[in-house]
Formats: C-alpha cells, structure tokens, sequence
C-alpha cells in the first residue's frame, strides 16, 4: 500500500528585504574570530601608518613629501596647500583633512621639528600651543625646503624600489634615499595597536658625525660625538650619563626637561621663553592659575600668554621681595614647567617592528645607505656603459662616413636601414639605431670627433665605478663625504642646553601648615584624633568603637610627624598637619583607610617626631629587642610608605620611641618582669635587624606587654633589674596584694 504522503504546510511569503540567515546565532571561537578579522587591522596600523620605517618617515610623511617633489616644489615656488592636498590623495586614500595635520607637523612654520621639510607661508599654528590653530588649506602655501633636496638626490636612480599606489594608476616609492639619518634627526611618534614608537629628536651636526664615526669604528664611544637629545624648542635637559647610556644602548627610557626663563628685575617679572616638548603654554598656564587659586603658590600675582611673531612667551609677576630662582624650583616640581620625555625607538626594519638602541638605528641606517649607494652606482655604470657601446658604433662610421650616408640613401625600405648598417660596418641593433637617427646637421667629421672623444673619458668613469662596486671601503667613503658636507651645509648649534643631574637644585614644596600645639590619641583598633587643648578642655568622655581603648596619647604640635607601624613590618609616614582637628565625642580617622594601608593590615602602635633624632625600640614575642637609630626612616623624598620597617621574624610587641636611652619593662606570659636600660643594647642603622635576647623564654611562653618604666612603677624595681638576656623575677607577694597570678 503507498505511503501516505504528508501535506506540507504552505511557506509564509519572504518579508520585503529579507536576508536569508539573519538573526540565527552561529557559535564561533573567538581565537579564530580575532585572527580573520582583528589582526589584519593590528598589522596594517603597525605597518602602514603609525611606526616609521628607517628612512625616518611613516607612510603618510613619503607620500606628502614624495607630491611635493613631483610637482616641482624643490625650488622657489609656492603652491596653496589645498592644491597640495588635492595631489597628495592621489597617494593617500585618507580625507583632505588629516593629509593637512600632516603637512603641517612637517612645515616650518610650526616649529615642531629640528629641520623642517615644508617651507611654509602663512598661518601654520605652533606646536607649543594648544589654542593656536592653523589656517584653512585654501589660505596658506608651501613649497619643499632646501634639506628636502637630501631626501630626494638620487631617487631617479634606481636607489628604492617603487609601489603601486592605493588604485594601481600611479607609483610611489617604498622607501626615499635620505642622505643622512633623519630617523634620529626629527622627532617622530606614532600610536599603534598594541605597540607605540617615540623618538626623539638629536643634533643633525651630532648624528652625522657619530654616523661617521661608527663607519670608521664599530665601537666608537657614542657620547664623544653625540651628546644628548636636542629639541626645536630648546629648554634644559637633566642629563644624566647612566640614564642615557641606557637610552643609547636599548632604545628604552626618560629623561626631563626644564624650561628655560629670564628675570626682569625692573618689572619684577618672569619671562619663560622656552619649555618641554611635551608641555603647551594653556597647560602651564592652567596649571598655575590652578595652584594660586588653592594658596599652594602665593608668590606670583599674575600670569598670562604673551607669546607673538617673536616667539613663545609665558610672564608671571611676582609679588615683592620674591626670589625668582627659588620660585621657578617650585614651579618645575609642581607644573609642566619641567616634565619627563619618555623614548620607545620602535622603527620597522625590513617589514618587521625592533625597538633599537642609537648604535644599532644608525647601523641599519648605514647598512641601507649602503645599499642605496650601490644602487645608484650600478645605475650610473649601466647608463654609461649603454653611451659606452653607442659611442662605439659611431666610432666605426667615423671611418667611412660617406658609406654610411650611402647605405642609407640606396635602401629603398626604412625597416632595412639598420640590418644594413650593422651588416656595413659590423655593429649591433642598438649602435645601428643611434647612428641611424643622427640628424643630418650633425654627419660632420667635427660632430662625430666630439662625441668619440667621450670614449676614453666613459672608459675612466667605468673603471672608477666598478672599483667602487667591488669595495665596501669606497662605499663608505662616499657617505662620509656626503654625511659631511650635509653637516657643513645645514647643521646648526645645539638649542637644547645640558644640566647635569647630580648639580640640580630640587625645591622642597612641602606646603607649611600652621604649628600649634595639639593632643594625639592612638587607639588599639586604629582610630586616630588630634585634638587641641582648648577643645580637650571643654570635651566629656573619649568616643570609641565598643571593646576599643585608647592605646597612645602625646602632647605634639601640628607640624609633628607620624610614623605607623603595621602587623605586616611596614610603615606609614604621616603629617599631624594631614588630619583635621576634632574632638573628643567622634569616632576619629581610621588610620589603615586614610593610609591606604594593604588589604588586611592593622596599624599596631604610633610614633611622633620631628627631626628624627633619637632611636626606636622594638620588642618581639620571641624576647628579642631592636635599637634602630630612628634616622633610618628619613627619607629624601616624601615617600609615605616604607618596607622592612622592622623584623618580621616574631610577631611585634611594641615599638617604643626613645629621645634618649632610659629604662623599659618587659612583661612575658609567665607572669615574670624584666627591667633594663637601653645603652645594654647596641643601636643600628638597619631598619628589619632582628635584635638581641633580651629575656628568656621557657618553651610555649611570649613577651606580652613593653612599656617605657617611669619611677615609681614598681615598689621594688631593683627585683627585676638583670644583665641580658634574663628571665626576669615574678612579682613579690606584697607587691600583687597576695593575690595569685593569672594568665
């Protein structure tokens, strides 16, 4: 029997747009995903846009210089920018708009840049200057400065190879031939996708000097000849040889740089003409109004922008009796007056991102100066050796001339002109050809004498360029004498001056609070007030968390400085100054939060001084006691927290303060006390020293309580004074009121 066939229901017509498959989830591995799609992208920013390569260019730099030389704009005609722009896209498929930020970063009229490329007219902007903007494209002009002819001197010469460009109508080159390291020269920056380059610039006079250098030694010391960075606009680098030579040697690293002022003693003012390369004028400005509004910088009375045609020019105005050095140390700490550059000398070096150090950037930068030079000299040795040939043929007609106006005349087709002058005089295709289109002017013996005499000069020029072919040494000659007229020809003095960083002067900013006297109160579970004594005076009962108690109480001033101990061997350095008065009927500040102490920590007890003198002691659970000179946690710098602060052997008792050594009871489990002097115990200077024995410990027993011992604490102290390390002596009858002793 057949099969009953089943109705199928009928299809619901195809919505208008409908795409087959959308809205159906499709699982995917995100590995894989991230390789189809993201990291084409990651690769075409790293190495078509953002790293420049070791012509010391990014793309976007050789397609607009590139324009530029093709339009004629090496001599001394201007072009609108917009119209330079308009070619450019030719090359650059990005908008007209960015092609011109381009442009501009290269112009001189923006001064971001030691040897500009772009010989601007018009309104430019400044690269020191946030609010100074440019102009529009259609109202500036710009034309190729006189460097550019370094870059482009041999480009017609077969020294790069050339590309299509983005739609295969035209070519551009891969790589320009630069005569002299611009990759070091100009500063150069640029933000890819997981990798970033930033170099900065240094002395064209300098780089080709330790170019030539390294040419002649490969170990050449580098700061012989190449001092340091040197920035367009000026300022004062903190040189620092170490920190340098490590810049040098990996590629990596930072440096600062301080602006540069004069005083005008007549108008009592400052004039800064000259700041970072990272820094602009609106933030420096912004800045300082910024701390004069919050009475961090009371001695300046006004500031303002004056900067005009001249140049940059930040004023500041001081109040009377102001001294204009101490007040700029304020402002290099606390402004961008003095800021960090930090290098990153990533460059592609045959298609691939390598962070160099200077040695190795001007190695490959001559191994591809090398090759650029060979090039051009084998292109120079096939053009001649062609006129060389040529030449020859014509030196055969000179033999019969009137033989060759013969054969020409009686061959009665023009294709057979050249077969039968080679098959004539014995000459091939291409001798026959230009002998064939010599006009009739010039089949004079004078003519044909002129051009044969080039013969032997040609046969010099081949010899010479051969020899430079097979010799590297050659080679490298000619670069040194081109590196060195390129010095002679555009090198400038230095703009950046050099401050050794071991003879700068640092200002001390810390802002002076007002000094009176307060009260301190330390808990055991952390909380900390400062209270004055008016307000004490006039207070009921200490407010405390439920089972807290206070743990330290000291008559200090505002000005005193704190030091807080943890359960983790560290610690915490605070100002009195840093807390706000209180009084006794809050909870007060919870120490490990306004430190912000590590997750967990506990601060354990307080120090109070304020010219470090004295020593710390600290006692242990062990029996172990420290004396460590209270200086060893002075630090230059306003560090707040420090590290192996005390021994982390056995957990801490106490740590007492001692202007001077006096005597110290110590209370173990047992019950039994141990009084001694502190002069028993030698100071040191290490922070986390584990101490000495002072009281014995039978098994399972612990010091638990250390307390400074002032006379009259104890009926009969002499009981528990011993020679260390002691066990101690258990309190006399009389002395506990006959009670016994408890744990």
């Amino acid at each position: 029997m057949a099969a009953k066939r089943e109705k199928k229901a009928p299809k619901a017509p195809k919505a208008k747009g409908f795409i087959a498959g959308a809205g159906e989830i499709v699982e995917q591995d995100v590995g894989e995903t991230l390789r189809k799609n993201f990291m084409p992208y990651a690769m075409s920013v790293i190495m078509s846009r953002a790293i420049p390569e070791i012509d010391g260019f990014k793309p976007s730099h050789r397609k607009i210089l590139y324009t530029m030389y093709k339009m004629g704009l090496l001599g001394p005609t201007r072009k609108k920018s917009a119209t330079i722009v308009g070619e450019v896209m030719k090359l650059n498929p990005h908008g007209d708009a960015a092609i011109y930020d381009t442009m501009v970063r290269l112009s001189r009229g923006y001064e971001a840049l030691l040897h500009p490329f772009v010989d601007s007219k018009g309104n430019f902007g400044k690269f020191y200057s946030r609010d100074m903007a440019w102009a529009a494209p259609r109202y500036t002009e710009a034309k190729l400065d006189e460097i550019a002819r370094e870059l482009f001197q041999d480009i017609d010469r077969d020294t790069v190879d050339f590309a299509d460009n983005y739609d295969s109508t035209m070519k551009e080159p891969v790589l320009l031939p630069v005569g002299f390291p611009t990759v070091l020269v100009n500063a150069n920056t640029g933000i890819a996708v997981g990798m970033a380059s930033n170099i900065c610039p240094f002395n064209l006079s300098e780089v080709c000097r330790t170019a030539i250098a390294l040419m002649k030694d490969p170990g050449a010391d580098l700061f012989a000849t190449l001092q340091a960075p040197d920035f367009p606009g000026g300022g004062q680098l903190l040189f620092d040889r170490e920190q340098m030579e490590r810049i040098y040697e990996t590629g990596r690293g930072s440096f600062k740089v301080r602006s540069r002022y004069t005083y005008d003693k007549g108008s009592n003012c400052i004039d800064v003409t000259q700041i970072p390369p990272t820094a602009s004028i609106e933030v420096i400005v912004e800045k300082v109004v910024e701390l004069v509004k919050q009475n961090k910088l009371k001695e300046i009375a006004d500031i303002r922008d004056e900067s005009d045609l001249e140049g940059l020019k930040i004023t500041i105005d001081l109040k009377r009796g102001v001294d204009p050095d101490k007040l700029m140390l304020k402002l290099y700490k606390m402004t961008a007056l003095e800021d960090s550059f930090s290098c990153n000398f990533n460059v592609l070096i045959g298609g691939a991102p390598r962070v160099l150090g200077v040695r190795e950037l001007l190695e490959e930068w001559t191994a591809f100066r090398v090759e650029c030079v060979r090039r051009r000299t084998h292109f120079d040795l096939t053009k001649k050796k062609e006129k060389f040939h040529l030449l020859l043929g014509l030196q055969a007609i000179l033999l019969d001339i009137d033989k060759a106006i013969r054969i020409v005349r009686e061959t009665e087709e023009e294709a057979e002109v050249v077969p039968n002058l080679m098959i004539g005089f014995g000459i091939d295709e291409p001798q026959a050809e230009y002998v064939a289109e010599i006009r009739l002017r010039h089949l004079n013996r004078e003519y044909i004498l002129k051009r044969t005499e080039e013969t032997g000069q040609l046969e010099k020029d081949i010899a010479e360029l051969e020899g430079i072919l097979a010799s590297k040494t050659k080679v490298k000659n000619i670069i040194i004498s081109e590196l060195t007229e390129i010095a002679r020809k555009y090198g400038r003095p230095r703009k950046t001056m050099l401050l050794y960083a071991d003879e700068v002067e640092e200002a001390d900013i810390t802002q002076e609070a007002p000094d009176y006297p307060v009260h301190l109160f330390f808990s055991r579970e952390g909380y900390f007030k400062k209270i004055t004594p008016q307000s004490l005076r006039m207070s009921g009962e200490q407010k405390l968390k439920e089972g807290d108690e206070i743990a330290q109480q000291v008559e200090a001033t505002n000005n005193t400085e704190l030091l807080f101990f943890t359960d983790r061997a560290q610690v915490y350095k605070m100002r009195a100054s840093d807390f706000d008065d209180t009084k006794a009927s809050v909870l007060g500040d919870y120490i490990p939060a306004k430190a912000q102490m590590d997750e967990g920590e506990r601060a354990l007890c307080m120090l109070t001084t304020k010219g470090y003198e004295g020593y710390v002691l600290f006692v242990f659970e062990n029996g172990k006691a420290a004396k460590v000179e209270l200086s060893a946690y002075q630090t230059k710098t306003n560090r707040r927290k420090l590290l192996n602060a005390y021994s982390d052997k056995s957990p801490l008792v106490g740590a007492l303060y001692l202007p001077e050594d006096r005597e110290v009871l110590l209370t173990a489990s047992s019950g039994r006390m141990l009084l001694f002097h502190t002069g028993l115990i030698a100071a040191k200077t290490t922070k986390n020293t584990q101490g000495v024995q002072a009281m014995n410990l039978k098994k399972g027993q612990r010091v638990m309580a250390a307390a400074l011992y002032a006379e009259g604490d104890l009926p009969n102290p002499g009981r528990y004074r011993k020679k260390l390390p002691a066990l101690g002596a258990l309190p006399a009858g009389e002395e506990t009121g006959g009670e016994q002793l408890t744990m």
